[in-house]
Parts: C-alpha cells; sequence; structure tokens
C-alpha cells in the first residue's frame, strides 16, 4: 500500500492524505491550503491524482482546511461517496457553500476594485459546486464499520475537536492505518476528549501545537480579563472565530461571565449567519459534547444574533462598548474584515484572536505586532489592542497528545506527523522520541511511501 502526502506537510492546511492499495484508492480529507501566498496558490494547481480515480473521501471533520476542496475535486471528476460522521454532513452543508459564495464574492469584489492581477478573478469553485458535492455525502455513525472494497473497512472514533471531528481508523491487508485528524483536549470545556484507539500499524498524527504547552488557566478568566480593560475604557471588542466550534465555546463562555455578574449591560453580537446555523446544530448534538440543556440555552440567549448584511453594516457606525462576534479566525475573509477595518484604527478598542493563526494569515501578522494588514485592497492601521488566547485553542498540545498516544496498546509500526509549521511538527517529533521511545518521521509535501 501507499500513502501519499498531498497536503498537511510543513503546514497546518490542505490537508489530503492519499491512501492506494490494489483495487482501492483512498482520499483521507480534502481540504483547502490556507495562509501564505505560496501555499493559497496550491489550490489552482491540477491535483496530483486524477479525481475520478480515486474510489471514496473519508473526511475527519468540517473545517475548510480538511473539506473545503471537495467542491474543486467533485467538479474536476470524482464520483465516489464522502464518507463523514452527522455532525460533519450538517456543518459542510453551512461551511461549503458560503465557501463557495466568498470565492465568488472575492472574484466580483476584486473585478469591481481592479485589484486583482487576472482578468477577469475567477472565483476558485462556486456554490453551485460545493452544492454538487454534498450530493455526494454519505452520513456514518462513530464506530460503524463501513465497508470498502476488496475487504478493507474503515471507522470513526470521536477526536473531541470540533462537533463531529473524528479520528479514522482504515483496516487493509497492510494492518491498521489510522488518521487522528485534529485530536481535541482533555479538559476543553465544551467537547468531550478524544477516543483512545488502542491498536496502529501505521499512524498519522497532527502536530500543530507540537512545540507548545497551553497554560493552565481558567478560559473563563482568560476572556473575561482583557474583556473588561476594553469595556472599561468603552472599546469594541472584536472576536474573529471560527463559525464551527470556537463561536460556540465563546458563546458558553461569555454566558458564564455574564452569569458571574460581567458584561453587565454590553451588548455582544454574533455576526456570522453560518455561525448562528451552526449554534442551532450544536444543540442538537448534545450526546457529542458537555453542555447540558440549560448551558446550551444560555449560549445561545447571550448575544443578539445578526443576520442581514446590513444589519451587519450598521454594527461598524456603533460606538463601544460592545462585543462583535465574527467570521473568520484567523480574519482570512467575511465580515470580519469590515468590522476590521471600522474598529483596528482606535486604540480604545480591542482585537481577541482565539486560537492558532497559520502563517500567513491577517490573524497572524495582527498577533505578530503588525501596524497594519491588508484588507480589500488597501493597508489598515492596527492601533487597537491585539490578544491571543491560548486557553482556548481546541487543538491538544504536545503533552496532550503524548497523553493520547500512551493509549496505544503497542507502538505504532510507522508514524508520521503532518498538519504542523515545521519547527511544531520536528519537535513533536523529538518529544515522542525521547518520552516514549518511538521513531518518527516529518514527511515532506506530495512525498510517496510504500507500507509492506
Amino acid at each position: 500500500m501507499e500513502l501519499a502526502f498531498l497536503g498537511g506537510t510543513g503546514t497546518v492546511t490542505g490537508s489530503k492524505y492519499l491512501l492506494r492499495a490494489r483495487n482501492l484508492t483512498v482520499l483521507v480529507d480534502c481540504g483547502l491550503f490556507q495562509g501564505l501566498k505560496a501555499l493559497r496558490l496550491r489550490n489552482w494547481d491540477k491535483l496530483p491524482v486524477a479525481p475520478a480515480s480515486i474510489d471514496a473521501v473519508v473526511l475527519t471533520h468540517a473545517h475548510l482546511d480538511h473539506s473545503g476542496y471537495l467542491p474543486l475535486l467533485v467538479r474536476n471528476g470524482f464520483r465516489g461517496p464522502i464518507y463523514a460522521t452527522r455532525a460533519t454532513f450538517d456543518l459542510c452543508k453551512l461551511l461549503l457553500p458560503d465557501s463557495g459564495h466568498l470565492q465568488e464574492e472575492q472574484a466580483r469584489f476584486a473585478n469591481e476594485r481592479g485589484f486583482s492581477k487576472h482578468k477577469p478573478a475567477l472565483p476558485l469553485y462556486t456554490v453551485e459546486d460545493a452544492d454538487k458535492a454534498l450530493r455526494r455525502f454519505r452520513p456514518v455513525d462513530y464506530g460503524q464499520k463501513v465497508d470498502l472494497p476488496s475487504g478493507r473497512s474503515f471507522q470513526f472514533l470521536q477526536a473531541g475537536h470540533i462537533l463531529g471531528a473524528a479520528i479514522v481508523a482504515i483496516d487493509s491487508e497492510a494492518g491498521r492505518t489510522v488518521f487522528s485528524g485534529d485530536l481535541g483536549r482533555q479538559d476543553d470545556p465544551v467537547m468531550r476528549p478524544p477516543s483512545l484507539v488502542g491498536e496502529a500499524d501505521t499512524l498519522v498524527v497532527e502536530s500543530t501545537y507540537g512545540n507548545r504547552r497551553h497554560a493552565s488557566i481558567d478560559p473563563q478568566q482568560e476572556l473575561g480579563v482583557p474583556l473588561a480593560r476594553a469595556i472599561a475604557r468603552k472599546g469594541v471588542v472584536i472576536i474573529p472565530a471560527f463559525a464551527v466550534g470556537r463561536a460556540q465555546t465563546l458563546l458558553h463562555l461569555l454566558a458564564r461571565i455574564k452569569a458571574a455578574g460581567g458584561l453587565q449591560d454590553v451588548p455582544v453580537y454574533l455576526n456570522s449567519p453560518m455561525a448562528i446555523d451552526a449554534t442551532r446544530i450544536f444543540q442538537h448534538y448534545r450526546a457529542e459534547h458537555r453542555l447540558t440543556e440549560e448551558e446550551c440555552r444560555a449560549a445561545c440567549g447571550v448575544a443578539k444574533m445578526v443576520n442581514t448584511p446590513e444589519e451587519s453594516a450598521a454594527l461598524n457606525a456603533r460606538s463601544g462598548p460592545m462585543i462583535i462576534i465574527s467570521a473568520s479566525g484567523m480574519a482570512t475573509g467575511g465580515r470580519v474584515l469590515h468590522h476590521l477595518e471600522a474598529f483596528a484604527p482606535d486604540s480604545r478598542n480591542m482585537i481577541v484572536f482565539t486560537g492558532f493563526q497559520a502563517a500567513g494569515t491577517r490573524g497572524a501578522a495582527m498577533v505578530g505586532g503588525a501596524e497594519a494588514v491588508k484588507m480589500h485592497g488597501a493597508y489598515v492601521p492596527v492601533k487597537a489592542e491585539v490578544v491571543n488566547l491560548e486557553s482556548l485553542s481546541a487543538h491538544a498540545d504536545y503533552t496532550e497528545i503524548l497523553t493520547w498516544l500512551r493509549g496505544f496498546a503497542r507502538p505504532p509500526k510507522r508514524i508520521f506527523i503532518t498538519h504542523g509549521e515545521p519547527a511544531a511538527a520536528d519537535e513533536l517529533r523529538r518529544r515522542i522520541g525521547e518520552t516514549l521511545g518511538w521513531t518518527c518521521t516529518v514527511p515532506g509535501y506530495l512525498d510517496r511511501l510504500t507500507i509492506e
């Protein structure tokens, strides 16, 4: 069997892992590259494998760095099933059409303003492409054995990263091949911890936080302290947040802060139609997270939902104090850019990032102290206070990854470390070697390896 790394190497985006064996070709994840321009340009390159030759796609979760290339894969000839958990399918029904819409809007905006080098600028894919991809989804329950061609099979185990996130275990003549997907945390305030796998011959494990350890701080306190500081100076707080996962955690924490006496008379706005819909889905899948029915109601009631573009634009004319949660989490697109254009130049205001910021994103630039960031073809000064909260990450840090690895009954024969920037992946390789005595490999982009 051959394992090829078509993405998710040297970066935390573009996850695509191709398994090829006799009479079987499976793609595990099908994500968009994000961040640095050199990475984003890969989305436009021809895929190294003919989409029509792929028998099936197995999706670990809904985030676009794992699912966002699916519309292009289907448009270019893929005709097999796309397997995902039920919650992942429901979330992809929000994420993929929205991604197609953003691609179309960015192309339209670039053509109107004339700041694209391409004449005309074209979208990577469209809403129609996303809808066609969704028709190929086949929802699967956790723990359900799904048969693949020639006697192979796979099953999903809970990964704890976001709603529906899964570890993938594929059984074949080459033994058991396990893909961690994005691993959640043991003590996440909302999601349940990742399942232990027990057995693997080949393991592909993520390393987003492979060189970091999350601070042992109460996330409610870590969020509440800077909010109080900004509110005291009547500032506007902009929180770029992933619509799926992070937005729901933030609503829960804000509800707790409010119940404890904070945020009195301070309006909170959730300005992301997708995050609003995702929050409703979150309530539906209560068995997959820690929140009670009462806590779900409190989280949904803490913010005013902003639906229309007109309501969104009106927020930019308001003064503080107020809190706006809006997608996307790394400030790569969406309504949050218009809020940043309006409020980033004022030192009374605050921009709060709540998780990993990939290299090349506006979020990484602002966390790194950039005095200005480019939005819609022009540079916007950043005078607002920028805060990055580490405790709200939905990714396991290196200690939590090591804890998960100790759940294996025996060391996997082959371990590949992916989905991390170079320093993080190499540091996790070193720590696994020194702590567990296991030999690991950090593959490169387009590397192909034979599994005996």
